[in-house]
């Protein structure tokens, strides 16, 4: 499918975009663990983005399988969307902090503020429920195809 085909959704054209954005900024976060307050907690963030960026362009690429109305879509797009980047920008500052409440394993005993706990700890649960939305709503998506063709 070329870029100009018009059986491209800007959905799906958007997740590739977001799906590409957020793999190299994974990539480029794989150059600074080492210095950062928690080194793990970088190696985590590269790898989110990296896998998430990954989750985004596949999605991207099968959306014309999911099948679902207008509201339903945009809520999956931008649950997705949204839990995808945040998964980046959360674990980024968890390892840029030095935060350890949410994440006592990778950590190693580092605490951060209680104001940067807070925040990591929220965006780290907003971030799961998200992506717990978007990922029901495109696995009903998918059924909902495999219905209609009989």
């Amino acid at each position: 499918m070329s870029s100009t085909d018009p059986a491209t959704s800007p959905v799906q054209r958007r997740l590739l975009i977001l799906g590409a954005s957020l793999f190299l900024l994974g990539l480029l976060t794989g150059f600074i663990p080492g210095a950062l307050a928690n080194p793990r907690m970088g190696l985590a963030s590269h790898l989110e983005g990296v896998m998430n960026g990954t989750f985004l362009i596949a999605l991207g690429a099968a959306w014309g399988h999911v099948h679902l109305g207008p509201r339903a879509e945009q809520i999956a797009f931008w649950s997705l969307a949204f839990g995808t980047t945040a998964n980046w920008v959360t674990t980024l500052l968890a390892a840029v902090w030095g935060t350890g409440r949410m994440t006592p394993l990778a950590a190693a005993g580092l605490k951060g503020l209680p104001w940067q706990e807070t925040v990591v700890s929220a965006g780290l649960i907003a971030l799961s429920v998200a992506m717990l939305v978007g990922t029901a709503l495109v696995l009903a998506g998918f059924l909902a195809g495999g219905r209609s063709r009989g």
